[in-house]
């Protein structure tokens, strides 16, 4: 008999304490006793009110993100204006150099007129092309890639094979209001 009563009470003594430190736990974890009764108070305020507790899953679940289409405006001037997209999709094995040639030089010209209008470019090193630079420690790989035996430490010594190119400003145009971005071009339809 005293060995159940002994055993009851280290039973009860044990889960009071477990309660106690289950509490301290949780409290410590969620900023103490102010984010305990902070959390209170956002529950019950959710339970109340409707309105509140959507805010307060909206803050917690947001909304997907809906991608931008602005790095596509370029593209769908250039297919508009040059018709870019036309020939880079296009199969063209059906026809010959002659007439592929008489295309490109078409499209070249109005994608050309098409990125001066809208892009300012300049070269990313200013050196001519074949000169031989100076890569300094630090530079930025996004804007320099070093190619061919790459092995050491900066500064790497080699030849320029190509300057890159840096947009320094650009005036691409919002598009309209309700505008789909991710059409580059739209169907046409002839009716008749």
């Amino acid at each position: 008999m005293e060995y159940a009563i002994g055993a009851g009470i280290g039973l009860v003594m044990g889960l009071a304490l477990g309660y106690v430190l289950c509490l301290k736990l949780l409290a410590k974890q969620f900023g103490g006793k102010p984010g305990m009764d902070l959390g209170k108070k956002v529950a019950a305020k959710s339970a109340a009110d409707p309105a509140f507790a959507k805010k307060i899953d909206e803050l917690f679940n947001p909304p997907p993100v809906k991608p931008s289409g602005e790095p596509f405006r370029l593209l769908g001037m250039l297919q508009r204006d040059a018709r870019l997209l036309d020939f880079l999709m296009e199969n063209l094995s059906a026809y010959d150099d002659g007439q592929i040639g008489a295309s490109v030089r078409d499209i070249h010209a109005k994608s050309q007129a098409v990125i001066k209008k809208h892009l300012t470019l300049e070269p990313v090193l200013g050196q001519e092309e074949g000169t031989r630079v100076t890569v300094p420690a630090g530079f930025d790989p996004s804007a320099i890639r070093l190619v061919g035996n790459v092995s050491g430490q900066p500064p790497f010594h080699g030849t320029l094979q190509h300057a890159g190119w840096r947009v320094k400003a650009h005036t691409i145009p919002k598009p309209a209001d309700g505008q789909d971005e991710f059409v580059l071009m739209p169907a046409e339809v002839e009716l008749g």
